[in-house]
C-alpha cells in the first residue's frame, strides 16, 4: 500500500530560495510539492484553488507579510500546518508567528534534513521550535500567563491527559495509541483544550501546560 504524501507549498518571494526548498524536498518519497507562491496573496489563492497539508512560510514577505498570511491561513484553513522560514533567529518575529498559529519555526540556512524531518512532524502533529529559542519562548509565554489564567480546572481527565502528552511533543497518532483511542477522537479533545484553555495551537498548549504545572518539563 502506498503511504499517504504530504502536500506542501512553499511561499517566498526569493526564486533561489524556492529551488532550493523544492529540490530538498522532493527527495523525499513522502513529500509532494504541490505549489509555490511568491507572495501571502498568492499564497491564499493557491490554497483556495487545491488541496495542502502543509505551507513553508517566508516571514519577510512583499505586501502582506508572513505574520498576516499565517493569521489567514489558520483562521480560513485551520487544518493546514504552517512552518516559518527566516534568516535569522528574531525573537520578535518567534513570538509574533507562534501567536499566528505555526508549528514549526526554521532557519533558511539549516540542514536539509532537518527541513524534511520538520516538514513530516508538523503534518504528524507534532511542533518544532530551535533549541536556541525554547528559553526565550517559555519566558515570554510564562509572562503572557501570568497576565491571563485560563480555568484550568475546567479541563475533564481525559483531557488533561491528553494536555500532559502534547506537552511531552506527542503526536496525535502516539497520543491516540497511548490513550486507546482513535486519532480523530484526540483532534476532538484538542479543539476543546485549545477552546477552554484560550490557545490557537499545541505548541501555546504545551507552554500552557508545563506553566501550569500539568506536565514536567
Amino acid at each position: 500500500m502506498n503511504e499517504e504524501r504530504v502536500r506542501v507549498l512553499i511561499v517566498d518571494d526569493h526564486a533561489l530560495i524556492r529551488e532550493g526548498l523544492g529540490k530538498v524536498l522532493l527527495l523525499e518519497k513522502r513529500i509532494n510539492v504541490v505549489g509555490e507562491a511568491t507572495t501571502g496573496e498568492e499564497a491564499l489563492e493557491l490554497l483556495a484553488a487545491q488541496p495542502v497539508d502543509v505551507v513553508l512560510l517566508d516571514i519577510n514577505l512583499p505586501g502582506m507579510n508572513g505574520i498576516e498570511t499565517c493569521y489567514h491561513i489558520k483562521r480560513n484553513y485551520p487544518g493546514i500546518e504552517v512552518i516559518a522560514l527566516t534568516i535569522h533567529e528574531q525573537e520578535e518575529y518567534l513570538f509574533e508567528m507562534i501567536r499566528a498559529g505555526v508549528s514549526g519555526y526554521l532557519l533558511k540556512d539549516i540542514n536539509p534534513e532537518l527541513i524534511v524531518d520538520t516538514v513530516l512532524r508538523v503534518y504528524a502533529g507534532e511542533s518544532f521550535i530551535p533549541p536556541s529559542l525554547m528559553t526565550k519562548v517559555m519566558r515570554e509565554f510564562g509572562r503572557l500567563a501570568a497576565k491571563t489564567e485560563a480555568p484550568v480546572q475546567q479541563l475533564t481527565q481525559r483531557e488533561v491527559e491528553v494536555l500532559r502528552l502534547v506537552a511531552k511533543g506527542k503526536s496525535n497518532r502516539q497520543i491516540a495509541q497511548a490513550l486507546f483511542i482513535s486519532e480523530k477522537t484526540v483532534k476532538n479533545h484538542l479543539t476543546n483544550i485549545f477552546q477552554k484553555i484560550g490557545v490557537s495551537d499545541r505548541t501555546q498548549a504545551a507552554l500552557y501546560a508545563i506553566k501550569h504545572k500539568i506536565a514536567d518539563v
